[in-house]
């Protein structure tokens, strides 16, 4: 809706309650109006969540699952919802898997955030050592294409949570692109998204633990519903601002991220030193697997050459 039609509409309801000036009653009358008249598809979707036929948890802790945000547009009306996103990983060759990607349901600045995601984590963990790792990782309950970047760290949270099986926390929503080196970058949408969420968890029930997490550089640009406004004042809702993924997941986990030594070596218990010794036990998973099969097929060189002996004599 634009300013001039929420004008020409508050003009209206000013007309109608005989007033001879437009106040903020009116205004705030006129987006309501705007908003009933164009919001059928996010009210549908508000419904499904309630129901449980759209899967969105906003309680509870879970490994390898977070919930991340997008915009919605339908015609004249844009609103944000949450999705969830979801991370499988097991021995592999360095394989990290957008699913979107392999079914053609990605679009070209998505594929340019998880190439920058696979930059990240082959930065981070891969520069002493092969990865023997395999990883998938998809946004649940989408049928139509997934574009932009601004899942991008919210797909590492999800990689890095179920190396690390450090679990998510499901009272929180993420939003947020990141680089190579981790640091999380600006995204659109994100007083949209933030609406989104706040939307699902008053449905729910809000508890005072749940919020949405966004990048620092956002916070400039936000202008938030007063009914958000009010639960964030309150305490009953919060909102987190990071300007790098080790923040971001220490938020989410409750676990430090951990810092290097001299050495490269993270503390002991941290996200990074807890994913360092998974991906060390996938590799020797990987090269005992190897070993084992080899022993199978070898040859038994000793028992053989006594057949062969026995029937040449």
């Amino acid at each position: 809706m634009t300013i001039s039609d929420v004008m020409t509409e508050a003009d209206h309801w000013a007309k109608q309650d005989a007033s001879a000036v437009v106040t903020a009653q009116h205004v705030t009358k006129a987006l309501q109006q705007s908003r009933y008249r164009s919001a059928l598809t996010e009210d549908r979707l508000q419904e499904m969540i309630d129901d449980g036929t759209i899967h969105i948890a906003t309680e509870g802790a879970v490994t390898g699952q977070v919930n991340g945000l997008a915009v919605l547009s339908t015609g004249s009306h844009t609103f944000g919802k949450p999705s969830r996103i979801t991370a499988r990983v097991s021995v592999g060759r360095g394989q990290v898997t957008n699913i979107e990607r392999e079914t053609k349901l990605s679009g070209r600045i998505h594929d340019k955030g998880f190439q920058i995601l696979k930059g990240y984590v082959n930065g981070k963990y891969g520069t002493k050592k092969p990865l023997s790792l395999s990883a998938s990782i998809w946004f649940e309950q989408t049928y139509s294409k997934v574009d932009g970047d601004s899942a991008s760290s919210t797909e590492i949270y999800a990689l890095l949570s179920g190396l690390s099986r450090a679990p998510i926390d499901q009272g929180l929503a993420v939003t947020g692109s990141v680089n190579q080196t981790g640091e999380v970058q600006a995204i659109g949408g994100a007083s949209l998204k933030i609406e989104g969420f706040f939307d699902v968890c008053v449905a729910r029930g809000l508890t005072g633990t749940q919020g949405v997490m966004i990048p620092s550089d956002n916070v400039k640009n936000l202008v938030l519903h007063e009914r958000v406004d009010t639960a964030v004042k309150g305490g009953q809702f919060h909102i987190y601002a990071v300007s790098h993924v080790d923040e971001g997941i220490e938020v989410l986990t409750g676990v430090p991220a951990g810092q290097p030594d001299e050495e490269g070596v993270y503390p002991e218990g941290s996200i990074h030193a807890r994913v360092e010794e998974r991906l060390v036990q996938m590799a020797r998973t990987a090269k005992q697997f190897a070993k084992s099969l080899n022993d199978e097929t070898k040859p038994d060189n000793g028992e053989n050459e006594t057949e062969d002996k026995e029937v040449i004599t």
